[in-house]
């Protein structure tokens, strides 16, 4: 795998806006959805406009109006839409038709997350039950639910287990909002450094270990550590 994909989400003011991008991340989440993360469209769209234009500006809706998630996502000039509700395909699928980008969230293990394809998403996030609440999920449930290079994780990350995350789904990005925090909706600036460097770390690893010759019967990564990848289960 290479150039891990880390997005930082509720970010609801522009000091951290810039902090999480001078701090090396691909991504700022805007949650537009109730929570103590939310901000307006229009303070999103002021923050918008000072970020360069390598960074990738993320909307956060939960079972919004298709049409108005296209309206506030334009008007702010986002680059992706995240849909984190029960957003029907067909929703989603319009929503896809008319910005530049869409991630479908779902909760690991739910059932639709077999019908992925109908949504027609760019990238699939797999989230604890409860988004936004710091949770962990067992990370088994994202195993083979898509092709791990449109899978993004997400659901109680922090920097002291995003990189068995990494090495255990080898997949496309890494997604944080609480694990972050120094409290709801202001982020943590040496968390955040810890998150990144941690995450990139493991993505660096993981390609130098892709790069090594194996020996036969040898296991790489997550296979050779045993039950290691569930460690984060008993803290």
């Amino acid at each position: 795998m290479t150039d891990l994909f880390v997005k930082i989400c509720g970010v609801t003011s522009e000091a951290d806006a810039l902090l999480v991008v001078g701090l090396g991340a691909d991504a700022v989440g805007f949650i537009f959805a109730p929570s103590p993360r939310q901000v307006t469209a229009a303070l999103a769209a002021d923050i918008v406009k000072r970020l360069p234009d390598s960074v990738v500006t993320v909307g956060v809706f939960r079972d919004e109006a298709p049409g108005r998630v296209v309206e506030i996502a334009n008007r702010v000039g986002l680059g992706a839409v995240q849909l984190h509700g029960h957003e029907r395909a067909e929703d989603c699928r319009f929503v896809r038709a008319r910005v530049p980008r869409t991630i479908k969230a779902f909760p690991a293990g739910d059932r639709a997350i077999s019908r992925f394809e109908e949504f027609g998403a760019d990238l699939l996030l797999i989230d604890g039950s409860s988004p936004g609440s710091g949770e962990v999920f067992d990370w088994r449930l994202a195993e083979g639910v898509v092709d791990p290079t449109r899978l993004i994780v997400s659901g109680g990350l922090r920097p002291e287990n995003v990189a068995q995350a990494v090495a255990h789904l080898r997949p496309f990005g890494v997604d944080v909002a609480s694990g972050v925090e120094a409290e709801p909706g202001r982020k943590d600036p040496a968390k955040v450094r810890r998150f990144i460097t941690a995450a990139r770390q493991a993505a660096a690893t993981l390609d130098a270990g892709d790069r090594s010759p194996t020996p036969p019967g040898t296991a790489r990564g997550a296979e050779a550590e045993g039950t290691g990848p569930y460690d984060w289960m008993l803290g």
